[in-house]
């Protein structure tokens, strides 16, 4: 039996495929290990694991998560796998490659990820060929839901948030500003909590300052990372996450005002990714 996940900073979408090629779904938190270690990777796969699943019996786990930027960041994944999967070659790779292969399969072109955090690439049908760094949260992570909701928290503080707004953030969250910072600058997974906000800004979508700021966000990761990209327009924009899924339409209005066609864009890639890898087997 094997195993396909696709791990971002929030969240984790496994697929396991039996023996009889049926596919069965389920999720965990997700295992970026520039924020978490591999004991802490462990004791939640440990928890989280579904109780019906036979550890023993899994002989391949293929696992593309957020933050695998190195092979040492790999192995800080890998080794929670092994001890877990005890019988299983482990194969760990980077997310941005799970995008690729879920939105373009054997095919070249341009995949980015738009949830958590923000990444981007041109594809070869096999690997990543060029990606622009996206530089993370702290310096950039452009159109991302951290992103966006950095600017939402910053406007928050300051008591700019126009149309009602301010009140609404307040009711929402009930966050005072020192609850805010101790959240951003002394407890773990900042990157989450930040973008956790965004959902705010999809649920008041029809308030100008929310689609101004998304559209905004939008033309910053085009900006500082696509536009870089040589001969960028000879591809078609695809892309995968939350974020770049929820305001599709308004990324798109970005994409096709620099002159992308836009192709797909969907919100998880675990099945186009099982599909990749199911293609690779036969």
């Amino acid at each position: 039996m094997v195993i396909i996940a696709d791990g971002g900073s929030t969240k984790t979408n496994w697929c396991l495929i039996d023996d009889a090629g049926t596919r069965i779904y389920f999720n965990t938190e997700g295992y970026n290990p520039d924020f978490v270690g591999t004991d802490a990777i462990l004791a939640s796969l440990r928890q989280s694991l579904p109780d019906t699943l036979v550890q023993e019996q899994i002989t391949e786990v293929h696992y593309y998560g957020a933050g695998i930027s190195s092979a040492k960041k790999a192995e800080i994944v890998a080794a929670a796998m092994r001890q877990v999967f005890t019988q299983a070659k482990v194969f760990v790779d980077h997310d941005l490659l799970a995008a690729a292969r879920a939105l373009l399969g054997l095919n070249t072109g341009f995949a980015a990820i738009l949830g958590t955090g923000t990444n981007s690439c041109i594809y070869n049908g096999k690997d990543v060929k060029l990606s622009v760094d996206s530089l993370g949260y702290f310096l950039g992570d452009e159109g991302s839901g951290s992103f966006i909701g950095k600017r939402l928290l910053r406007d928050y503080l300051r008591d700019l948030l126009p149309d009602g707004l301010q009140d609404a953030f307040r009711e929402t969250y009930g966050l005072n500003r020192d609850e805010i910072l101790d959240r951003l600058y002394n407890q773990a997974l900042p990157n989450r909590f930040l973008a956790s906000f965004a959902k705010f800004a999809y649920d008041h979508n029809n308030v100008s300052y929310c689609r101004e700021i998304v559209l905004n966000g939008f033309e910053t990761f085009f900006q500082n990372l696509v536009l870089h990209y040589p001969n960028y327009q000879d591809y078609s924009f695809n892309c995968v996450g939350s974020v770049g899924y929820n305001f599709r339409d308004a990324l798109a209005q970005v994409a096709k005002s620099h002159g992308m066609e836009v192709g797909k864009i969907i919100r998880s890639p675990i099945d186009d990714l099982v599909d990749y890898h199911t293609i690779l087997t036969k």
